[in-house]
């Protein structure tokens, strides 16, 4: 016997259950005709019919890397299981998986996933390669803001030449530009968009990190492919560059298509505490 009260909850849940699906049927009718919906070419998603019934329309999202007719670039890639790691042949491989299924019959869809945090675009924490930074706590979750988010500018580093003092110099990068993305021949190449990692990418030496410490204002330094630093000066290019703790590394960068100059970048990471990197997402307003 079903105890007393359980008849009118259900019918209130189910008045409360069509109530809210005509609420949000209006607020769809209302949005759809905007020009900047969330969804925008959903087969179907101008129709005035807002019944329970289902149609055969394909259902196609849309995938972007550029938005508002070109005054918004999204610079991160993709997490594909053909992504590559650092040095690995086989690329990320399954990270991700469905570990609750509605096809199964759970009442949702719920994912889970499981990568490394220097995984595609992503940022560096000092601790990354200084083990008292990272006992005393500097991680991704202290990194600055303000730096992560403001006023940058993409410059093209010369062809197939690692960044070094002399090809710092040559860039010409006026005082006062506090974040600048550098955009190298793993663009041309292709770099992240191939499984294999490649130990020929372009990246810093010692002595062009040292130069750009010494000599410039910047405290963000955005690159093309896994590492700032060139493969066979990992070691001290990194440690150059995070000994002050007062400049941030963004590996990683999607730069193919968008126009060298001056723009707004504005990156978040995850906020993992205890950890040194995470993935990041950035974008560059015009």
């Amino acid at each position: 016997m079903w105890p007393r009260g359980v008849e009118t909850v259900s019918s209130d849940r189910s008045m409360n259950s069509l109530s809210l699906f005509t609420f949000l049927c209006a607020i769809s009718l209302h949005s759809v005709a905007g020009t900047s919906v969330a969804y925008p070419s959903i087969p179907g998603a101008d129709s005035d019919d807002c019944s329970f019934a289902g149609d055969d329309s394909v259902l196609v999202p849309p995938r972007r890397e550029v938005y508002d007719d070109g005054r918004i670039f999204d610079i991160t890639h993709r997490y594909v299981p053909e992504m590559p790691v650092w040095d690995s042949k086989e690329g990320l491989g399954h990270f991700l998986w469905l570990q609750m299924s509605m096809k199964n019959g759970s009442q949702a869809n719920d994912s889970a996933m499981k990568l490394g945090v220097h995984t595609g675009t992503h940022v560096d924490a000092p601790s990354h390669f200084y083990d008292k930074y990272f006992d005393a706590g500097f991680d991704v979750d202290s990194l600055d803001l303000t730096l992560l988010n403001g006023l940058a500018l993409l410059v093209d580093v010369p062809r197939d030449k690692n960044v070094t003092a002399e090809v710092m110099k040559s860039l010409n990068i006026p005082s006062g530009i506090r974040r600048v993305l550098f955009r190298t021949s793993n663009t041309d190449k292709r770099l992240m968009f191939k499984k294999e990692f490649d130990t020929s990418y372009v990246g810093f030496k010692e002595d062009g990190a040292k130069w750009l410490v010494e000599n410039t204002d910047i405290k963000l330094v955005g690159v093309d492919y896994l590492s700032a630093a060139a493969y066979d000066h990992s070691i001290p290019s990194h440690l150059v560059f995070l000994e002050s703790r007062e400049i941030i590394l963004v590996e990683g960068l999607k730069l193919d298509d968008v126009p060298a100059g001056i723009y707004s970048l504005n990156c978040l990471p995850l906020r993992l505490v205890g950890s040194e990197a995470s993935p990041i997402r950035c974008i560059l307003i015009r």
